[in-house]
């Protein structure tokens, strides 16, 4: 079992943290994502206390034949960042968050998790605090955008059946990644 979960870190600004996105296993932590887009938007500001995380390869480990990616919360509005998890080759993106409420953002909440979907032909499982914390509306969305599994605004689990198989047919049929002709390059 994998467990993937949010945190704060301390960073090496003494008066702000990492937003940080653990994977751990039976060996310990497999990967280690820190927040690269802060929450600096609809009146918030993020970056007032957290640091963003360094610029490098994206953050993925394997179980069972399957690669998976990290990334979290803000990050979902940015879609070159889920097509960077993409192109290192991830089966699925992860995406623990604390969706900030406020109006039409439990509909941009579901409506990203299946654009990322859809448009990097991956799963992606979105995890959200339920109200009042956040938004609710943990999911889990295949590769064409369906919703396999999803928790409304209680607490509960979802559970959904990840196979490479299915991306590999969806991409036969959508081959987008494959025909695009933009790469994404990070900038500072």
């Amino acid at each position: 079992m994998h467990l993937v979960a949010g945190l704060l870190e301390r960073a090496a600004d003494a008066g702000r943290v990492h937003n940080t996105v653990v994977a751990v296993g039976a060996d310990g932590v497999v990967a280690r994502y820190r927040k690269l887009h802060l929450y600096d938007a609809f009146g918030q500001r993020e970056s007032d206390f957290v640091q963003p995380g360094p610029m490098g390869d994206p953050e993925t480990f394997e179980v069972d034949g399957l690669r998976f990616g990290l990334q979290t919360c803000y990050d979902l509005r940015f879609p070159e960042m889920t097509r960077t998890l993409a192109d290192a080759g991830v089966h699925a993106v992860l995406v623990p968050a604390q969706w900030v409420r406020g109006p039409l953002k439990e509909q941009h909440w579901r409506t990203l998790l299946q654009a990322r979907a859809i448009e990097n032909t991956v799963y992606v499982a979105g995890a959200d605090h339920p109200p009042p914390l956040g938004v609710g509306h943990s999911m889990i969305v295949d590769p064409q955008g369906v919703t396999l599994a999803a928790v409304g605004t209680t607490t509960d689990v979802a559970v959904a059946h990840l196979e490479s198989a299915a991306i590999d047919r969806v991409r036969r049929v959508n081959p987008s990644l494959r025909l695009r002709r933009f790469r994404v390059t990070p900038v500072d």
